[in-house]
């Protein structure tokens, strides 16, 4: 579309999820955090894949499975390298894996602290219409409305007003979009062509390089 401000945020979490955990050191429910490290245990062709957790207390640690007696011919030969290597980066996604967190633990810490990376995609002359594409590599525990107000420094009340008025769209079809997690590929939509502060008061928070929350 023309007429169109289009910048792409990229939200990364600095602090992985923590899983509760009963710890054999304290004697009691625990924050585990994840030590960046796997464990492998090779039985034949079989392998066992652990990653490393130790208690924020009391540094005790537990092993959360990542699989157990999978034939090696089952692993996925980048997953396989990554394991081997302790790849950091595979590792670190690992760990904000949610579903295989709650599989063990009724209890996980999110944290809001992230690190926000904005991309300007395009910046038409007399632009009317503000897009932002959201890149979410990680599960963060940030909602949209708090992050849209934080980031453009405008109040929740004024983007509901907005979202009502049909002036802010994402595409999503959930009516309370504003109230959910920030997800990979979210797009957000602002038509703006009313105002005549656009440069002024919209642009700059909107194209910010990098900052820290």
């Amino acid at each position: 579309m023309c007429n169109t401000l289009q910048v792409r945020w990229t939200i990364v979490p600095k602090i992985a999820p923590q899983p509760w955990i009963m710890c054999g050191g304290c004697g009691g429910l625990r924050a585990f955090q994840s030590s960046d490290k796997i464990r492998l245990n090779a039985n034949g062709r079989k392998l066992d894949a652990w990653l490393i957790y130790k208690c924020t207390t009391c540094d005790k640690t537990w092993n959360r499975s990542i699989f157990e007696r999978k034939n090696v011919r089952d692993i996925e030969p980048a997953i396989l390298e990554a394991l081997q290597s302790n790849d950091p980066h595979w590792i670190r996604a690992e760990t904000f894996n949610l579903e295989a967190l709650k599989k063990k633990s009724q209890r996980i810490d999110e944290f809001a602290s992230f690190e926000i990376r904005k991309e300007l995609l395009r910046a038409d002359s007399g632009w009317i219409r503000l897009e932002m594409e959201l890149s979410v590599p990680f599960s963060a525990s940030m909602r949209l409305d708090r992050l849209l107000a934080s980031e453009l420094q405008i109040s929740r009340s004024r983007l509901r007003t907005l979202y009502e008025s049909g002036l802010l769209q994402a595409n999503s079809d959930r009516t309370d979009i504003l109230r959910r997690r920030i997800k990979d590929g979210l797009r957000i939509a602002i038509d703006l062509s009313n105002l005549e502060d656009r440069d002024l008061f919209w642009k700059p928070p909107a194209i910010d390089e990098i900052a820290d929350r």
